[in-house]
């Protein structure tokens, strides 16, 4: 009974979806011809499995494949910064079938890292659609001896240069050296290829601590394995009540967010974007979606791509500034 209702399930957002674009889903005994898409689509992430990036384009995938009954491939092709991910968007036929799904770090915070990119996060992409929100937890071993902010900024004073933090992205780079220019300490950055790299390291003790999506970290921290110091948004979490936010914790005003975001090539022609856009934008409304999200202790972003693309140029203003502010030296 339990598949069926699954089965149910499925048919029935899939028929709520296509309801409100006006569309018909063509079942496989059907001889009418299919409109796009008609074969499967790929999902390319710059991140390994377990980030809040791969974990939102599985989430959309899945729904996609519900409402136009074709399957969606999702394709992981972390580190370089993302650059691997991004040439592989960029080497692909621009039709539609290769979606990037993106996050602050590869959209926004890498034009404020780097002096030259191999890409243009703007021209080279047209925008579909936002996906999720997810505020920073900042986080150290459980066997650490920091039960604190002000323990762990007064380690690090106490020895300058001694203590290294793992970051999993050109973000969590500068989410990490906004932290040190406020604290006025000195840690040293140590990179990994993604958020569950990291997690993995801090909770080893390899780094002493990090910046970690809470949508890949929470669990560890409720198990115990991890403890976390700090949640960088204005409000407690709802779904970790007990961790204090970064202003309560000593560092008045210090919010650090996560995104994540979906485009295709620039070159793809503007009908195959505008329905890829109607899709993804209407999963993206659908009450479980936003559902999903809270349970990961993440928000659902609502925008279609002239909201993602407002909201893309003023990230890349905010990292610039929060870059020259750290005195962070491009790479």
């Amino acid at each position: 009974m339990s598949t069926r209702r699954h089965i149910v399930h499925a048919l029935t957002t899939a028929a709520l979806l296509a309801a409100s674009l006006g569309i018909t889903v063509v079942h496989a005994q059907s001889a009418a011809p299919a409109a796009f898409p008609s074969k499967p689509l790929r999902f390319i992430v710059p991140f390994p499995p377990g980030s809040g990036t791969d974990t939102s384009a599985r989430y959309f995938a899945k729904k996609l494949t519900e409402v136009t009954g074709q399957s969606v491939i999702v394709d992981n092709k972390p580190g370089a910064n993302g650059f691997i991910a991004v040439r592989a968007v960029q080497s692909a036929p621009a039709d539609g079938y290769t979606v990037f799904v993106g996050s602050n770090s590869t959209l926004a915070v890498n034009a404020a890292l780097f002096k030259s990119l191999p890409y243009d996060p703007v021209a080279d992409f047209a925008p579909l659609t936002m996906m999720m929100r997810a505020a920073a937890l900042l986080i150290v071993p459980s066997q650490s001896d920091y039960k604190t902010v002000a323990d762990l900024v007064a380690a690090a004073k106490a020895k300058p240069g001694q203590l290294n933090y793992g970051a999993g992205s050109a973000g969590y780079q500068l989410m990490a050296e906004a932290f040190n220019d406020a604290t006025r300490i000195q840690a040293v950055h140590v990179p990994f290829k993604g958020a569950s790299e990291v997690v993995s390291a801090v909770t080893a003790g390899t780094v002493q601590f990090a910046f970690a999506e809470m949508t890949s970290a929470q669990e560890m921290v409720k198990a115990g394995k991890l403890r976390a110091l700090a949640f960088a948004s204005e409000q407690r979490s709802p779904t970790l009540p007990a961790v204090p936010t970064a202003t309560e914790a000593g560092l008045p005003g210090f919010t650090a967010y996560t995104w994540v975001g979906a485009m295709v090539s620039a070159k793809t022609p503007k009908a195959e974007t505008d329905k890829l856009a109607s899709l993804l934008t209407a999963i993206e409304r659908l009450p479980e979606t936003r559902e999903f999200y809270e349970r990961l202790g993440a928000e659902v972003m609502n925008g279609g791509p002239e909201e993602m693309r407002t909201f893309q140029a003023a990230e890349i203003k905010l990292w610039k500034r929060i870059a020259t502010s750290a005195k962070v030296e491009q790479q």
